[in-house]
């Protein structure tokens, strides 16, 4: 590995073995984003995913002269944290089996197996917050002045739970809502400029619309009101709502009549019925799929003669399958539907700003304040932001919320302030009114029969509720 000469920070990647590391280490040596860190410090719960994953970084090939971060695997967070400046954590509690679990156990049920969405999200959650909580906590003592930006999943959930720990230290993150106004902006023809002045985004992490798009030079004007609007024209053009995903996931009618486009996991809620249809009838799910692509990947990474070239043949794969249970069997995803960055991006624009003062406009995770006031103002809220050296904070809303808008972010809010109750005070009550709450939950039998399954399922879930 090439050893840094720079001056930079050190990043440490909590879920450093993780599959999509090497885009954010290749971003970080050449690019706008290069001399940024200087050193990079993978910690895994499975050490041996970490150390092939560092074998990809040394064999990328990276096209500038300059230095590459310097590299090294921890095995124990008291080795890793000390020094840290960005704390980035991208952890899966439970591996891929606890995934399939999550999706199997809801489908049991009749619910809808999805690792982010329903009950299976609940569950994730549950594993997720104590892991990340005990992060948060180690941060406290050993890197208190470092940044924790989360892209552990559930990421609305697991970042408003370590907020009671950080504060406004830690920042979630999530590429679903920017890729979907990157792609909307080039379909309506927009030039966003670097600036979210013409977005007008709302939602929740994986629950959100976009309702407004103009050119950044002209989102408001002197009076602060909006611009000139084009989302009004893109949707009422079949033609170019097929030219983007989200276009073609929800069509035309359903765009007409929400007068918004809606966040890709939304399809869950307004084609829960085909989803679950989908979903239950398919022979394998999500996560048996990615299992099955990836079990033998890391052998091969820490064996292979060219562990760049086995990586990016399964990165390819693997981005070709996402949300496959919304599209025909014949309708591959379009190479232009993956462009708008990726997390690896936001995190990047994120660290960026809190590592070197320079302002930046994102979709992120962040506190509500009093951005919407139907909501705890403590909740995290998905929704355009500006970053610096101070922090993430919500630029102004351009609007209040529809009804709909504001019944379903305060639906699902309230279950995910009772699962953040649930993990952190081991809470079987919170647990089963976050699942009966859900609006993909249609039975409070169901629920109990879910939360019954993940306690099976996941042994340390029973052991784990007080009393």
């Amino acid at each position: 590995m090439t050893s840094s000469t720079g001056t930079g920070a050190t990043l440490v990647i909590v879920g450093g073995g993780g599959f999509r590391v090497p885009l954010v280490y290749r971003a970080l040596s050449e690019g706008p984003f290069a001399g940024l860190v200087s050193d990079v410090v993978l910690l895994d719960a499975l050490p041996e995913r970490a150390h092939a994953i560092a074998r990809v970084l040394s064999a990328l090939p990276l096209t500038e002269g300059r230095p590459a971060p310097s590299v090294r695997v921890e095995n124990r967070l008291e080795d890793a944290l000390p020094g840290a400046d960005i704390v980035f954590a991208a952890v899966r509690s439970g591996g891929a089996e606890g995934r399939i679990l999550d999706e199997r156990v809801a489908l049991s049920a009749g619910l809808l197996g999805q690792e982010t969405v329903g009950a299976g999200g609940i569950s994730y959650a549950l594993r997720s917050i104590p892991d990340m909580m005990r992060v948060a906590t180690a941060m406290q003592d050993l890197a208190p002045d470092a940044w924790l930006i989360n892209f552990t999943n559930p990421a609305g959930m697991v970042t408003e739970a370590l907020s009671a720990v950080l504060g406004t230290r830690v920042i979630g993150i999530c590429d679903s809502a920017s890729g979907l106004v990157s792609r909307a902006a080039l379909a309506a023809g927009v030039n966003l400029g670097g600036s979210l002045a013409g977005v007008d985004y709302v939602g929740l992490n994986h629950l959100g619309w976009l309702r407004g798009l103009s050119d950044g030079a002209k989102g408001r004007g002197p009076d602060g009101q909006p611009g000139s609007n084009r989302l009004p024209g893109l949707l009422a053009d079949p033609v170019r709502l097929g030219g983007f995903e989200e276009g073609r996931l929800f069509g035309p009618d359903l765009l007409r009549v929400l007068g918004a486009l809606p966040n890709e996991y939304l399809f869950y809620y307004y084609f829960h019925r085909e989803a679950l249809r989908a979903i239950g009838g398919a022979d394998r799910t999500r996560g048996e799929v990615l299992r099955d692509q990836q079990r033998d990947l890391y052998p091969r990474l820490a064996a292979s003669a060219d562990p760049f070239g086995v990586w990016e043949d399964a990165r390819l794969e693997r981005e070709s399958g996402y949300l496959a249970e919304a599209r025909s069997r014949e309708e591959e995803r379009d190479e232009a539907d993956l462009a708008g960055g990726g997390y690896e991006r936001v995190a990047l624009q994120v660290m960026r700003a809190l590592l070197t003062g320079r302002r930046a406009e994102l979709i992120l995770n962040v506190r509500n304040g009093t951005t919407f006031p139907g909501l705890p103002e403590d909740g995290i809220v998905e929704v355009p932001s500006v970053v610096d050296g101070s922090g993430a904070r919500p630029l102004p809303s351009a609007g209040p919320l529809t009804p709909h808008q504001l019944g379903l972010m305060s639906a699902v809010k309230a279950v995910e302030q009772d699962t953040v109750r649930a993990a952190v005070h081991r809470d079987r009550t919170a647990a089963l009114r976050a699942l009966a709450g859900h609006p993909l939950v249609d039975s409070f039998h169901a629920a109990t029969r879910v939360l019954r399954g993940y306690e099976e399922a996941f042994p340390a879930l029973r052991s784990s509720w007080a009393g």
